[in-house]
This record gives C-alpha cells, sequence and structure tokens, in this order.
C-alpha cells in the first residue's frame, strides 16, 4: 500500500510537475487471426482488436478519475505482422495495415502498434515484404506505428536490412514532404528490441507473452527535474551522490504510483498485468524535458562536457529505483532523449551545443538512441544505414536496447527547421558527413556478434 507521506508526494507531483500514465498498452496476440485467406485474416484481427480494446477507453477514463492521475495515450501492441502475416506479399500486408489502422479507429485507440519485422540475423520472405510497404503504410495511415528490429547482441548486425531500410527511410520521408517526413517519425529501428515496450514507435507484442496484456509507462522528468531543484535548494552542500539518490527515490514513488494504475487496469479490463515501464519520456512543453534536469544538475548547456555522465547517472538512478519499487518494472526505464520532443534538446541543438556526434555518445548511456534526429533530406541512403549501423553496434557491444528513429527532411538542409506537430515537436536539421562510408555500407552482409553473446 502507499502511504500518507507518498500520497502527498504523489499529489504534488500530479499538480506541479506533469507526474502522468502516458501509456496504457493492451497486448493482444494475433496468431490465431493468421489465415490464407487474406480477407478473413484481416476480418479476424479487426474484430478481436475491437473486441479487446474497445473497453479500455472507459476504463481508463474511470481510473484516471478516481486516482486524479492523468493517463495521456490508450494504445494497442499487436503480434509481429512479418510473423503472423507470413506467406502473403507486398499488397497483403498493406491490406492489414489498413485492417490494423481502422480497427484502432473503431476501438477509439490512440495508436497501434506491432507492424513489425524482427531480422537480426536474416529477412524471410514476409520480412521484405513487411518491410518494402512501409512507404505505403506510413505514408497513408494515420494510427499505426512500425518497428524493425535489424540487430541483436546475439546475431549481430544485419547490414543488408539496414541498407534496405537506408532507401525505405528517404522515399518514406519522400511520400509524406508535405509535413517534412512526418511517416518516418512512425518507425523505430532496434538492437535487442524489448518485447513489452510500451513506448511507440516500436511497441510489439513479444511472442512469449499472455494472450492480452497490460503495460504501462509512466513518465516524469518535470518530477525528478523539481527534486533535484529543492535538493539544491535546501541542501547547498549536496553532492551528485546526493543528486543520484534523490532521483533514486523520486524514481521509486513514481513506479509506485504506475503499478498501482497498471493492475487497476488489468484487473478491471480482464487481461494480465505486464510490466511498468518507467522512462522518463519528455514531450516539446516547456517543464517536461529531461534536457532540463541536466540544467537543474548544473549543466546549462545541454551537450557540453559532463553531459554524458549526467544522463548516466540519470539512467542508472531510474533504474534503481524502479527496481527497488516493483517487481515487474521491465520495458526500457530510463531516459529518453528525443530531440524533436524535447525542448530544451531542441534548443541545444540549435545553439550548436547538442551535435549528432555527442547526441550519439549519449546514446550509449540511455535507453533507447538516435530519437526523433532530423536530417539533410539529400542524405543518401547508404549515410542514413551507415548512422544506424553505429547506433544498432552501440547495443550489440554494451548489450542493451538502441534504436534510431531518424527523418531525412525533403528540400531542406543543416540549420533549417522541421516541424512535426503535437507530441512530436520540432527541432533545427542536424548536420552529418554524407558519402564518406558508401563503400563499408554497401559490402553489406552481417557483422558478426560479438564475443559478449557467448554468455549461456
Amino acid at each position: 500500500m502507499i502511504g500518507l507521506d507518498e500520497t502527498l508526494q504523489i499529489i504534488e507531483m500530479l499538480q506541479n510537475e506533469h507526474l502522468d500514465v502516458r501509456a496504457v498498452n493492451m497486448g493482444v496476440d494475433l496468431f490465431d487471426c493468421a489465415d490464407r485467406d487474406l480477407d478473413r485474416s484481416c476480418r479476424l484481427i479487426k474484430e478481436k482488436i475491437v473486441r479487446y480494446a474497445s473497453p479500455l477507453i472507459g476504463v481508463c477514463q474511470s481510473i484516471s478519475r478516481r486516482y486524479g492521475i492523468p493517463i495521456v495515450n490508450k494504445r494497442v501492441a499487436v503480434s509481429p505482422i512479418a510473423d503472423v502475416m507470413a506467406g502473403h506479399d507486398r499488397d497483403g500486408l498493406l491490406q492489414v495495415a489498413h485492417t490494423l489502422d481502422e480497427a484502432a479507429e473503431l476501438a477509439g485507440i490512440d495508436i497501434i502498434g506491432g507492424y513489425s519485422a524482427l531480422v537480426q540475423k536474416g529477412m524471410t520472405v514476409a520480412d521484405r515484404a513487411l518491410i518494402e510497404s512501409l512507404p505505403d503504410v506510413l505514408s497513408q495511415t494515420t494510427r499505426l506505428c512500425t518497428s524493425v528490429n535489424a540487430a541483436s547482441t546475439k546475431a549481430g548486425i544485419n547490414v543488408d536490412a539496414l541498407l534496405l531500410l537506408g532507401r525505405i527511410w528517404r522515399d518514406t520521408a519522400a511520400l509524406t514532404a508535405d509535413a517534412d517526413g512526418f511517416g518516418c517519425c512512425k518507425l523505430s529501428v532496434f538492437a535487442n528490441m524489448p518485447e513489452d515496450n510500451p513506448f511507440m514507435a516500436g511497441a510489439y507484442k513479444g511472442i512469449g507473452e499472455p494472450e492480452t496484456v497490460i503495460n504501462i509507462g509512466v513518465s516524469g522528468p518535470g518530477v525528478v527535474k523539481r527534486a533535484i531543484e529543492r535538493l539544491r535548494q535546501n541542501n547547498r552542500d549536496c553532492n551528485l551522490g546526493n543528486v543520484a539518490e534523490e532521483i533514486k527515490n523520486t524514481a521509486f514513488r513514481v513506479t509506485r504510483c504506475g503499478e498501482l494504475i497498471g493492475r487497476e487496469v488489468a484487473k478491471a479490463i480482464g487481461a494480465e498485468f505486464g510490466i511498468v515501464d518507467l522512462s522518463l519520456a519528455p514531450t516539446p512543453e516547456i517543464g517536461d524535458s529531461v534536457g532540463e534536469i541536466f540544467q537543474a544538475m548544473g549543466i546549462p548547456h545541454v551537450g557540453g562536457p559532463g553531459t554524458t555522465a549526467a544522463l548516466a547517472m540519470l539512467n542508472d538512478a531510474v533504474k534503481k529505483g524502479g527496481a527497488f519499487a516493483s517487481s515487474s518494472v521491465g520495458g526500457l526505464s530510463g531516459a529518453f532523449i528525443p530531440v524533436a520532443e524535447d525542448s530544451a534538446l531542441a534548443k541545444a541543438a540549435e545553439d550548436g551545443h547538442l551535435t549528432l556526434e555527442k547526441l550519439e555518445a549519449m546514446t550509449s548511456v540511455c535507453s533507447v538512441g538516435l530519437d526523433m534526429v532530423a536530417l539533410p533530406g539529400d542524405t543518401s541512403a547508404e549515410t542514413l544505414a551507415a548512422l544506424a549501423m553505429d547506433e544498432l553496434a552501440i547495443g550489440v557491444i554494451n548489450r542493451k536496447t538502441t534504436s534510431v528513429r531518424i527523418i531525412p527532411v525533403p528540400g531542406k538542409k543543416a540549420g533549417d527547421r522541421a516541424v512535426f506537430g503535437g507530441l512530436f515537436g520540432e527541432s533545427p536539421i542536424m548536420a552529418i558527413p554524407d558519402g564518406a562510408s558508401q563503400a563499408f555500407v554497401q559490402m553489406g552482409g552481417r557483422i558478426p556478434a560479438p564475443l559478449t553473446s557467448l554468455n549461456n
């Protein structure tokens, strides 16, 4: 049970510090909907999603009112479609994508994920068909998010898949050029993709999950920022160890709050409870920024020396607090640094303090990777693939999840501004050396798994 002191602290977080349940994600298994008859399979998919997910909106609204805790997004993640729809071609998969989008709209769901392929060691016919369908899918649907796992510590890095994705990024951007290449905002490419991630665009329902499962994503960068500010104001002699302890204690309280909501939703809807993902996922709103946490720590220019160390400390303290609060912590659980979605990070990039190279260094100690990074529209497919290779290599070698969500913005160059709107935000377009690694990337194949993969 949550005690009185914790309750009062949570009330303060809710009222003044942007604490919310960022996402309630229902996982729905679709393997029993697979059929050689495409129309029948699509009908079964739509019926099952609508049947299970439709009650989610009312349940979340009821629980949100009862506890006074905002639940921002109601989402669904389904089994990886490349596996569910094995045997169907590109056109068939595009039809499934529209079915998923329609089902989400009928159920009242904000976003649906799971249009996914896991290709870390190679691509099946269905995997390739799904990836090749992505430009049309991302330009023609509104609620569907997509993901590809192209690397893992056990398998290495599938460079052939990344070469294909380099072209996909460019084609998707071109088809959504009137929105600054917005389609690419709904595609994440991973190394070591987690099976229980409630955050989009990377959510899908893992193979080992129950028939239906509720995963919760709780976010509170504003809560952490204010906790650090109070600590430094009230204790002028505090050191970094004290700051880490305060972050850990704050993460503990936020996790307890998230688990309470998650278990209530699961019970009310008749699904199993999965995990709480305590990830400091920012929004473009002032006061809801991971970059502002660094500033509260004493780094006025995000991206300057010390930023990577501050991020490492933040990420570790969040995980420690969450793990102590609940035995059901999972997903990513750490700090996100999506440039366009974080006002302080976007400002740092605009001012030249946060470069692409520094951002990549920071991703070695955060929870995701090169996230919501806008690039010049003429960046070659090979350079996009090489950038993804670099980021996924960090995950493979360090046995952690990393990802890329990059947007080559058509018709714009470094220093121009990309505007995506809503929670996706806006940011300056970051400079990237183009063409320098073309011969390396075009060799293709697969970078073998590292020695650390032999840990059985």
